[in-house]
């Protein structure tokens, strides 16, 4: 969803997270840079990472982006990162992205091939990570048809430029 996203929006530039998690089979090529739990640390104590998390036992980070002159840099980071750069940029936008249900949303983790002790272990965790992304978003955004939910981030993005650029143009977010 956040790909279509981007490709209807040049002033948009998605950033490729890192994580040691293995690849699933319905992974794109270009998801996530795979790495071992070694190289994700030595990347880490280098500096590398703008925000970085553990979840479920595996590491997730965002390399500072290098977008082009004048780009929004979306990031699909989980509560922990979206805290971080809250942290940092007290001005970005932080959209909250909700399935329509608990039920839903096992569908599609099974749909992507998750196995059904992560899928447990996910559920677990996402009313605590719920109730902290609420308070931390800027708006939410119920996933129910993708279409929409990118039609509406899309308007919410368009919003934010004019609040804080003065104009729909892009700029560094």
């Amino acid at each position: 969803m956040v790909r279509r996203l981007v490709a209807d929006d040049p002033q948009l530039w998605l950033s490729r997270s890192w994580t040691t998690r293995p690849r699933r089979p319905a992974d794109a090529e270009d998801a996530y840079v795979f790495v071992d739990r070694p190289t994700f640390e030595s990347a880490a104590a280098e500096g590398r990472f703008l925000e970085s998390a553990e979840f479920l036992d595996h590491l997730y980070g965002t390399p500072f982006p290098t977008p082009s002159g004048g780009q929004d840099v979306v990031l699909e980071i989980d509560v922990q990162g979206a805290e971080q750069i809250r942290a940092k940029y007290p001005d970005a936008l932080v959209v909250l992205l909700l399935p329509p249900s608990r039920e839903e949303q096992a569908r599609r983790l099974r749909l992507r091939g998750d196995d059904e002790e992560s899928i447990r272990r996910r559920l677990e965790a996402s009313a605590a990570e719920e109730l902290r992304a609420r308070e931390l978003a800027d708006s939410v955004v119920v996933n129910t048809e993708v279409e929409q939910a990118a039609r509406e981030i899309a308007e919410l993005v368009a919003r934010h430029r004019v609040s804080v650029h003065g104009t729909g143009a892009g700029g560094a977010a």
